[in-house]
């Protein structure tokens, strides 16, 4: 059986950059944008533990019929979950994956 597939790319947005990210599997994937103050992820990631240890994480969610398997289909995916640290950095549910990283990285 192959080994899972990763992926690794900086992404430049307005505020600045941020590591795209993507692993593969057969009947799997995952995939997150992580900024030096935290991360905007897919539904695989958990807000309990980012709460439980500070971290700023957003979260949206895919379908089976559309998943979010690519760094690239984070940006216009709805936010869903924001974890407290997330919030203070100016990240709300609501925003795309774009605009919570753009907060991500212009937050004071």
């Amino acid at each position: 059986m192959a080994l899972p597939t990763a992926r690794n790319q900086i992404l430049t947005f307005q505020g600045g950059e941020a590591l795209g990210t993507s692993h593969r599997w057969p009947g799997g994937q995952y995939c997150a944008i992580h900024t030096s103050r935290g991360l905007v992820g897919c539904g695989i990631y958990d807000i309990r533990p980012a709460n439980e240890f500070n971290l700023a994480v957003a979260i949206a969610r895919g379908t089976p019929a559309k998943p979010l398997a690519e760094p690239e289909d984070l940006f216009d995916a709805k936010i869903l979950e924001v974890s407290q640290a997330a919030e203070r950095l100016g990240v709300r549910v609501g925003m795309t994956g774009r605009e919570a990283v753009e907060a991500m990285l212009t937050a004071k």
